[in-house]
């Protein structure tokens, strides 16, 4: 592919069309400011705009500075830069010949772009869009769908005919097959997306596509409607995040450690000199670590939420003297014993919590049950030097809430707070207790990766 003209039209000058690119940045949560600008300007003048693939690689390294944005960046810059083809759509085509070409592609390792432009065009077009493309028109109800294709081409049955062919014997062998077999089917699904997007917004405009059909970052994805890729996608932000908020708590710990003035201690020193200049004495910090309690609700509905931020919570652990972690769904038990200091848990770690740690009687939340558990068998761990950690998203299905045993955990910890994976505004709909649990505790939206952050970086103490 070539760059070519942003929106399809007439030719604009490259600085323009950059300063719209690091503006529809801005809007997805990738905040580059004017000297990342500058240094992508001075990065085409030495890249130049022939391969369309350095190019993206340069500035993805002047206007990037966290992990997860990369696979936005990416569908920004093809909208942006990047010309999709115009052909007229053959409905009807049998699939399984060009099945055959893309699995043999695939076997290959070959460049399968071309592949992915003769399926979407072949399979994608929904209302008219072949038809619309060619005359290079809007239709509001046309499009290319990738999701079309792909149901076409059915990718499982890819992937298993490629882990197969790829040879091998034994079964770590099979394993990795898969695994590279999977990899490869989904970059040719990527393939097929851009494509998608490129020729959609030819009919709808590129600025309408790129805030519409673009998919959130890792770090932007709600933790309530991520797909399986989408939390392993977050998996790998988990230890890059717990660095960067592991470094927040020690400068913090470090700012506290000197104390606060003691103002009797301090009058006492300055009378010698009349009260000029005043020496400041400051009380003795005490050191030490606080302790950690996170109870986790393990249960279907909030499981991506759950294992993610227990995770974090792992992996920050050297920052407290003691971290306990407690799951329950209606019933509360321990699950310290299932992390490992300084080894990621399995994903879908959670399941075997559920299967195994003891945490479900009749398998719906019941937060009052799972409260009381807590009160009766593990209110020893708290004490005044313990953050609690509640994270779920206070759904009771309808049973009692159970403030009493809440508020008895609030009076012997030093701070309770709780995170939920909700929006704020559905916290008084349906069977949520959380505007009444509001009233005993702190609640905090915790609806993505970046809230998450931002909210343990704000509250976890030094």
């Amino acid at each position: 592919m070539t760059i070519v003209p942003a929106h399809g039209g007439v030719e604009a000058p490259m600085s323009d069309r950059l300063v719209g690119f690091v503006g529809l940045l801005r809007e997805h949560g990738i905040h580059a400011g004017p000297s990342e600008t500058v240094d992508a300007a001075a990065t085409i003048v030495a890249l130049g705009t022939a391969d369309a693939r350095v190019l993206r690689s340069g500035l993805a390294a002047c206007l990037l500075r966290r992990n997860g944005q990369r696979t936005v960046f990416d569908q920004l810059f093809d909208l942006y830069f990047l010309d999709g083809t115009r052909p007229v759509a053959a409905a009807g085509a049998d699939a399984d010949p060009l099945r055959e070409r893309v699995i043999a592609a695939l076997i290959q390792g070959a460049d399968t772009a071309e592949l992915a432009r003769e399926a979407l065009n072949t399979f994608g077009a929904y209302g008219g869009a072949g038809e619309s493309a060619g005359r290079v028109t809007s239709a509001s109800g046309a499009g290319w769908s990738s999701y079309l294709t792909m149901k076409s081409l059915r990718p499982d049955e890819i992937s298993e005919q490629v882990a197969q062919t790829m040879g091998g014997t034994g079964q770590f062998d099979a394993a990795v097959h898969t695994i590279e077999a999977r990899r490869r089917v989904e970059r040719f699904r990527t393939e097929v997306q851009a494509e998608a997007r490129l020729r959609s917004a030819q009919l709808r405009g590129t600025d309408y596509i790129a805030r519409r059909g673009v998919e959130s970052g890792a770090d932007s994805t709600d933790f309530l409607g991520a797909r399986e890729q989408d939390l392993a996608e977050m998996r790998r932000l988990v230890h890059p995040l717990a660095r960067k908020l592991a470094t927040r708590l020690a400068v913090r710990r470090k700012k506290a450690v000197r104390g606060q003035i003691d103002l009797r201690r301090t009058l006492r020193r300055s009378m010698a000199t009349g009260g000029v200049p005043i020496d400041p004495v400051l009380r003795a910090r005490r050191h030490g670590r606080p302790d950690l309690v996170v109870l986790a609700d393990v249960s279907g509905s909030v499981t991506g939420f759950a294992e993610f931020t227990l995770q974090l919570v792992q992996a920050l652990q050297d920052q407290f003297s003691k971290v306990r972690s407690f799951g329950f769904v209606d019933v509360c038990a321990e699950i310290t014993g299932y992390f490992t200091p300084g080894e990621p848990p399995p994903a879908g770690f959670a399941r075997e919590i559920v299967r195994d740690a003891g945490v479900a009687r009749f398998g719906s939340s019941n937060y009052g049950e799972a409260f009381q558990g807590f009160v009766d068998h593990y209110l020893d761990a708290l004490g005044p030097r313990t953050c609690v950690l509640i994270l779920g998203d206070a759904r009771t299905n309808r049973t009692d809430p159970n403030l009493a045993a809440l508020q008895a955990m609030t009076e012997r910890a030093k701070a309770v707070y709780w995170l939920n994976p909700e929006p704020s505004r559905s916290w008084s709909t349906g069977d949520s207790a959380a505007h009444v649990y509001t009233d005993i505790v702190t609640m905090h939206e915790c609806r993505t990766v970046r809230q998450l952050a931002e909210v343990i970086g704000r509250l976890l103490p030094a």
